[in-house]
């Protein structure tokens, strides 16, 4: 098992991540931030306070998506859906979607075609924790990256957050 982020690195990474959203999007008024269920939730509930924060306070539009059935790779078992909440119209909208790890790319896949049930936005971006570049099955790239790694297939990047595991790093295992 191998370190890739300790918490403090995670901490740092959050912040320029929101920097760098921010630098995208002065004007926070017609931005949505969207995490992806289960595991991109914590990294985009992070995301949105500390935007708060650097926004002085403004309220953002944020909500969460279950893609658990637009997924075209996972056919054989059952599974319990999660929460979508999305409180607010996405109609022309500049939707930041986020999630933990981008492996690949059918995640973002599926949520892509989970989004347009909800309207029709008129930019997508997309804010990975984890970039795992050579491993993509479809042409997905993220905008805004914490740390891109390179990995082999039998490797499992984890991310563990406070919230869930009481820990917070994020490791190659």
């Amino acid at each position: 098992m191998k370190t890739i982020l300790t918490e403090h690195q995670l901490d740092l990474t959050i912040q320029r991540l929101c920097h760098q959203i921010l630098e995208n999007h002065l004007d926070t008024a017609n931005l949505a931030l969207i995490g992806l269920q289960p595991r991109g939730v914590y990294l985009s509930n992070r995301l949105a306070r500390e935007l708060e924060k650097q926004t002085g306070g403004k309220k953002l539009d944020y909500g969460i998506l279950d893609i658990t059935f637009y997924r075209d790779d996972i056919r054989e078992e059952l599974h319990l859906a999660n929460q979508t909440r999305i409180p607010f119209s996405i109609e022309n909208k500049k939707v930041v979607l986020i999630d933990d790890v981008l492996y690949t790319g059918r995640t973002i896949r599926a949520a892509l075609d989970a989004l347009l049930d909800y309207g029709r936005p008129s930019k997508v971006e997309l804010c990975a924790l984890i970039d795992r570049r050579y491993s993509r099955e479809l042409p997905i790239q993220p905008d805004y990256v914490g740390k891109s790694i390179d990995s082999i297939i039998s490797q499992k990047v984890r991310v563990f957050w406070k919230e869930k595991d009481d820990r917070e790093e994020v490791v190659l295992m």
